[in-house]
């Protein structure tokens, strides 16, 4: 469960959309996914956007199968519906020559390496290199995002203003995504079982599935979560029934810390799949991270907005379908 680059799963993400994956050679960067009024989206855009959802939805379906397949697509439309909306609205904008100040681009790329990289900028431009991707296509990525969400704004602002009991509900609902995640703890017990068993040569990752599933299910039946973990577990915190206490968040992989962080205390969770093998985990209790106060000008801006768009969510709907039904909308996936 080490820490996984968010860049390093785009060649399985690319896959999942059809592309040919290379060995040793160039990644295909201008497969097309869709077009809008002649301008493409492509299969690599996707793959970037689709690879958080592809790496959660991976470890907790090690089998893959219908259910995962499912998923993902829902994951994949969802991906490109948002794009092909984007081009629409930017489109729809472009008279205006509205510009976005470098500055918020700084900050969400800022944000990114501080949640998934540990604030260590120097590991995201190497998985940029190593995915053939440069920063300047990032940084278009992410501009266009932040400008779609501004000229959204723009566009549907006569809303009524939020009054204070919808500002302090918003916030309440709003509350843990404006926490510093890079401050979760958590306590856990894991029963670890590697890809392959030194100790049995003729183990394979199907016949260590097999094993993972199986303690799960004695799991499920209510075995003693610790002494499972002491018969079954391969790694150096099976003699103490697995526990592993106070585990920062960055210490996880992105994919896991979603799905742990997500587990109520006493439940348990898997086989979840990383590089290393299958794990089984039992969630004994998080400490979240503080919340930025609503006292905070950037943050109530935030939920100000967020009100705002609440309120003409329907007019903002009604408005781009009859943008849809106007573009010229080509879907390749």
């Amino acid at each position: 469960m080490k820490l996984r680059s968010f860049f390093a799963l785009l060649l399985a993400a690319s896959a999942a959309l059809g592309e040919p994956v290379p060995v040793g050679g160039p990644i295909e960067v201008n497969g097309i996914a869709a077009k809008v009024n002649g301008r493409v989206i492509t299969k690599s855009k996707v793959s970037v956007m689709l690879a958080p959802a592809y790496a959660q939805l991976a470890a907790q379906f090690p089998r893959r199968g219908p259910e995962f397949e499912k998923r993902l697509k829902e994951a994949r439309d969802k991906v490109l519906d948002q794009l092909i909306d984007n081009e629409i609205i930017l489109d729809e904008f472009k008279v205006m020559g509205a510009s976005l100040k470098t500055q918020y681009i700084d900050d969400d790329i800022a944000k990114l390496v501080r949640e998934k990289y540990n604030g260590k900028k120097e590991l995201f431009n190497e998985d940029l290199r190593k995915n053939r991707l440069t920063m300047d296509g990032f940084r278009e990525i992410t501009r266009e995002r932040l400008t779609v969400q501004a000229m959204r704004a723009q566009h549907f602002s006569e809303a009524p203003p939020p009054l204070p009991n919808e500002i302090q509900k918003e916030y309440n609902e709003l509350k843990a995504s404006f926490r510093d995640v890079t401050k979760d703890v958590i306590t856990f017990q894991m029963i670890f079982i590697p890809m392959a068993d030194p100790e049995h040569p003729e183990s394979t990752p199907d016949t260590q599935l097999n094993i993972a599933e199986d303690v799960m299910s004695k799991v499920q039946a209510g075995q003693d979560f610790a002494e499972l973990a002491k018969t079954y577990s391969k790694d150096a915190f099976a003699a103490t029934g697995g526990t592993r206490e106070n585990v920062p968040r960055t210490d996880l992989s992105p994919a896991f810390s979603a799905i742990l962080f997500e587990i109520e205390p006493g439940k348990a969770t898997g086989p979840l799949q990383d590089p290393q093998g299958f794990s089984i985990v039992k969630v004994i209790k998080k400490e979240l991270g503080p919340s930025e106060p609503l006292s905070n000008p950037k943050v109530r801006d935030l939920i100000e907005e967020a009100v705002r768009r609440k309120k003409t969510e329907g007019e903002y709907k009604r408005w781009i379908e009859s943008k849809r039904k106007r573009a010229i909308i080509d879907r390749k996936i």
